[in-house]
């Protein structure tokens, strides 16, 4: 597990990638990319964000986007400053959903034999914490892109549901999964079978999300808690991640087994011993990532 620690160290050590990063400062500048937004924010431009930025189409979610999300969550991840990232949409839609009208016509053998949506699951392998700012529609593709990510806030107008079903087929980018191991089976399987939709109070009352936002306010708590996860040791945060995700995949004992490599495992990091040496002197913590 130490050779685990030191490896993660390295690949998140500002510098590390540079050639990457100077392609990530490309994008920002906005030259690279045709339906995302995509720059840094925060008072110590530590949070990355990604704006879906296809506003006639209700940021319905086109292959072209989802690989250019891909794309910037990779530069994002390599990149050593960067200790959380905030995806957002519109005030009137996140995603209102896949582009139909790219998936119309597809077969069952173009779909099976090229693995159509699989590259969909990037955000939910992304290695540091991802916050969906969720405002307006939520639905389909766009439900289970906000449920790929760790940390759900919804403005107080937002909509989440799975209305496949009203479209002939089902979800297939992990809503029925994703949304029953959040909302519970009962729930879940009414949305899914019905296509109802549930709104931001419903969401949070049923765990979906863990905040509420007035809209004019959402990106900017979002940013804020991102800030609060980069002041901490990016090394930790992507054990802390790690382990919380591992409870959707393990038993309670394997999941309590793998907790406990990991918490070892900090022992092996500077960040580990800096932060038990501050709370000691009563000062705050300076991480290093390492």
């Amino acid at each position: 597990m130490a050779l685990f620690c030191r490896t993660a160290a390295l690949l998140l050590k500002p510098g590390a990638l540079s050639s990457t990063l100077s392609i990530a400062r490309q994008y920002s500048a906005g030259g690279q990319y045709e339906y995302i937004l995509v720059e840094k924010r925060g008072e110590n431009q530590d949070v990355g964000y990604i704006q879906l930025n296809r506003p006639k189409a209700l940021n319905a979610l086109c292959d072209g986007l989802m690989l250019e999300l891909g794309k910037a969550l990779d530069a994002f991840d390599a990149d050593g400053t960067v200790g959380a990232i905030v995806l957002t949409g519109s005030d009137r839609a996140f995603a209102a959903g896949a582009d139909i009208k790219e998936m119309q016509n597809r077969t069952f053998q173009e779909c099976y034999a090229g693995n159509f949506l699989a590259h969909w699951n990037r955000v939910s392998t992304t290695r540091k914490p991802v916050i969906a700012a969720v405002n307006g529609f939520a639905l389909g593709g766009g439900c289970e892109l906000a449920m790929m990510c760790d940390i759900i806030f919804a403005g107080e107008k937002a909509q989440f549901g799975q209305p496949e079903i009203l479209l002939g087929t089902i979800p297939g980018a992990g809503g029925t999964q994703r949304l029953t191991r959040a909302v519970g089976k009962s729930l879940a399987m009414e949305m899914v079978l019905t296509g109802d939709r549930i709104t931001a109070q419903e969401a949070k009352q049923s765990g979906l999300v863990s905040k509420i936002c007035p809209v004019d306010q959402l990106v900017s708590e979002a940013i804020k808690c991102g800030e609060k996860i980069a002041a901490n040791s990016k090394i930790v945060s992507a054990m802390a991640k790690g382990a919380v995700n591992a409870a959707y995949e393990l038993t309670l004992a394997e999941g309590n087994r793998l907790e406990k490599r990991l918490f070892h495992s900090t022992f092996a990091t500077e960040d580990r011993k800096e932060g038990m040496t501050a709370f000691v002197e009563k000062r705050k913590a300076n991480f290093k990532d390492q």
